[in-house]
């Protein structure tokens, strides 16, 4: 009995320690104005600085708003008025040489910087529009998803 008592404490452990491993922090926020949030799951958190970031949120500003944030690799994204991206991927294992950042802009503006991934991986960012993906190859570059498409 006290083997499987012992087996069962240590699976719950190790899946709760593997669960907390893919549920990582990948960015943070840094500066926000006026109305923004973060959609996490079913849930709407208001921006605040230095809130985590984990990957599949979705940042969203309002008409009056602003929202600067900053990966683990150093890259920085900052949301114009009226805009939401979803962050898709991010893996920054420079150990292992495993490099990955997915954004996709649904709509508004947004400008982005290149941290670590764009200069030692440039190849492995992603940025999707609706109409579009951009493989970033620079280290910097301003977008602007134009609604009267009816996209």
């Amino acid at each position: 009995m006290r083997y499987l008592i012992t087996t069962i404490f240590l699976t719950i452990f190790f899946c709760n320690v593997a669960s907390a491993a893919s549920d990582s922090e990948v960015a943070r926020v840094k500066t926000f104005t006026g109305t923004a949030s973060i959609k996490r799951q079913e849930k709407t958190i208001p921006a605040q600085r230095e809130e985590k970031l984990f990957k599949g949120d979705i940042l969203r500003t309002g008409g009056d708003g602003t929202l600067g944030i900053m990966f683990k690799d150093d890259t920085c994204l900052t949301l114009g008025h009226d805009s939401a991206v979803v962050i898709n991927e991010f893996l920054f294992a420079q150990s292992q040489g495993k490099f990955s950042l997915v954004v996709r802009m649904v709509k508004g503006t947004a400008s982005y910087l290149s941290g670590m991934i764009g200069k030692l991986s440039p190849q492995s960012i992603r940025f999707e529009t609706p109409v579009a993906t951009v493989g970033i190859r620079g280290t910097r570059f301003l977008v602007q998803i134009d609604d009267r498409g009816g996209q």
